[in-house]
């Protein structure tokens, strides 16, 4: 029987001797964010017609395939299966079941610990609490104070250790302290310091004799790197959060992985597309002496596993009915179309705008800016459905809230407007402030009476913002957003943002109010 055994105990996961040299294959994911089906090039919900054409990536059906491949290409020698947190949260499989979905296909995957993600948040501690309950393997979070928590005490661990290959392999984890501000964890569950937490348990499982510790983190590169730096005693940080492609060969990516002195940091994308494959040796003091590997893409190569496409039809078959859902009424058509949107205020990009704005308002967010491209269609009068709303907003895109000063809003503002005449996509919605254009003048010069909240914007404040995620990385040229400070990417689905909205101001009636203005 597989047992896993908490602190000092271990889990024996494959019998051998350890020798003077040692060698462990860490095969991880991280923020898969319900990608259960496959996905498409833009990391949303492929279609059949999509598999059919092999222009379909992942989906937890490829990642089993790949998993029990890489497992049996190794004779299941000193192999160890990670996730870096946020299974949860991005597609209607987790709107629809919560989190039990995730459950039941990472269980049959073989994942031998798992770091708690800020999206398993989103639901509450209980949330979290019902998924651990579904799971044999760990879920864990050094940096967490859950001693008043009546729903996670005594279910989250603070750190795993597991036999492999007769080596005690220690597995430790911390989860982004701002995550108060990115989820719902709750007045009772008490976030530490990452690196003070992380350091903490090095020295609880040194002391246990366990001379190899894996930091698997749900922070972000930059902090993962932070804390290899900073955190003696941690051989290896895997990581998740940030959603980074780290892949050899390609001056555009950080390198997989990236050398912290001796300390390997990886990180595998995001949405089930690539299978992290870590390879890293030790000497016999448990001090890392190589390491090397890539992700694996799962594309159209990888079959998927067949008793996994069966189940996610079955599960799938309700979704479709929830798609039928009525979610909200119309008094009127709230209008959408490509030309509107493209080129003036319209009322759906002034409502998705107002959506984005009034859910994260208590951030000190100011203004919302939404590409007229992201809006893909009008909505009847009468009963919408959620069916509607996801036509309207079919990206899977999510709420990205960032900061940059007012002349980077002017800036963006200019690109918005900088190709109107080809009704790019680019065109700006907005919320929380208004804007006019003058397209008798060359692209860059067209903008003017640029106010905020009712004053003239100042260029030199800085602003909070909220966008979609597509946006925020530079998409339809939004590139003064790519390097904003504070930025967080992975906030809700953007037509569930929308959706809600709705439920709430029905019978909606649409408006436009003159917040864009032509000259």
């Amino acid at each position: 029987m597989t047992r896993f055994l908490m602190g000092t105990a271990a889990l024996a996961l494959s019998a051998g001797m350890a020798s003077a040299e040692y060698t462990l294959h860490i095969l991880h994911t991280n923020d898969m964010h319900s990608r259960i089906e496959s996905i498409n090039k833009y990391d949303s919900t492929c279609n059949a017609e999509g598999e059919a054409e092999g222009e379909c990536f992942g989906g937890v059906a490829r990642v089993k395939t790949a998993i029990d491949a890489k497992k049996a290409s190794l004779d299941n020698q000193n192999v160890v299966v990670l996730d870096a947190g946020d299974p949860f949260q991005g597609s209607l499989f987790y709107t629809t079941y919560k989190g039990a979905a995730e459950a039941e296909f990472m269980e049959q995957m073989g994942y031998h610990a798992m770091a708690v993600g800020n999206h398993e948040f989103d639901d509450g501690p209980q949330g979290l609490a019902d998924f651990i309950e579904k799971v044999s393997f760990p879920v864990i979070s050094g940096n967490l104070d859950l001693s008043s928590s009546d729903e996670l005490k005594g279910k989250v661990q603070n750190h795993v250790v597991l036999e492999v290959g007769g080596k005690k392999i220690g597995v430790i984890s911390a989860l982004a302290t701002d995550t108060v501000e990115t989820s719902s964890p709750g007045p009772n569950v008490v976030f530490q310091d990452e690196i003070e937490a992380l350091q903490a348990d090095v020295a609880t499982l040194e002391g246990e004799g366990v001379d190899i510790i894996i930091a698997l983190n749900h922070v972000g590169l930059n902090k993962d790197l932070a804390i290899a730096e900073a955190v003696d005693g941690i051989d290896v940080v895997i990581g998740g959060h940030s959603h980074t492609l780290m892949t050899n060969g390609d001056d555009e990516t950080p390198a997989y992985p990236e050398m912290v002195g001796d300390t390997p940091v990886a990180q595998a994308y995001a949405y089930t597309k690539y299978l992290g494959h870590l390879t890293v040796t030790f000497d016999d003091d448990g001090n890392v002496t190589a390491s090397s590997g890539d992700p694996m893409l799962l594309d159209a190569s990888v079959e998927p596993n067949g008793a996994f496409t069966s189940r996610i039809a079955e599960m799938g078959a309700p979704i479709e009915e929830m798609k039928t859902r009525v979610v909200a009424e119309a008094a009127e058509v709230i209008e959408g179309g490509r030309d509107t949107c493209r080129a003036q205020e319209c009322a759906m990009g002034s409502l998705i705008a107002d959506a984005m704005l009034d859910r994260v308002k208590d951030q000190g967010i100011e203004i919302a800016i939404q590409n007229g491209g992201g809006i893909r269609a009008s909505i009847d009068a009468g009963e919408v459905t959620m069916g509607e709303v996801l036509t309207v907003l079919p990206f899977q895109n999510t709420l990205s809230t960032f900061q940059v000063p007012g002349s980077a809003i002017v800036a963006a503002l200019e690109n918005g407007v900088g190709q109107i005449e080809d009704g790019a996509g680019r065109f700006p919605q907005v919320a929380g402030m208004s804007y006019a254009f003058d397209t008798s003048k060359p692209a860059g010069e067209r903008i003017s009476d640029v106010m905020v909240g009712g004053a003239a914007i100042d260029m030199d404040k800085i602003y909070g913002v909220v966008s979609n995620n597509y946006v925020r990385n530079g998409g339809d040229g939004y590139a003064m957003f790519v390097n904003a400070e504070n930025a967080y990417d992975f906030g809700p689905d953007l037509a569930d943002v929308t959706a809600e909205y709705l439920a709430e101001k029905g019978p909606f009636t649409p408006y436009t109010d003159g917040r864009i203005t032509a000259k």
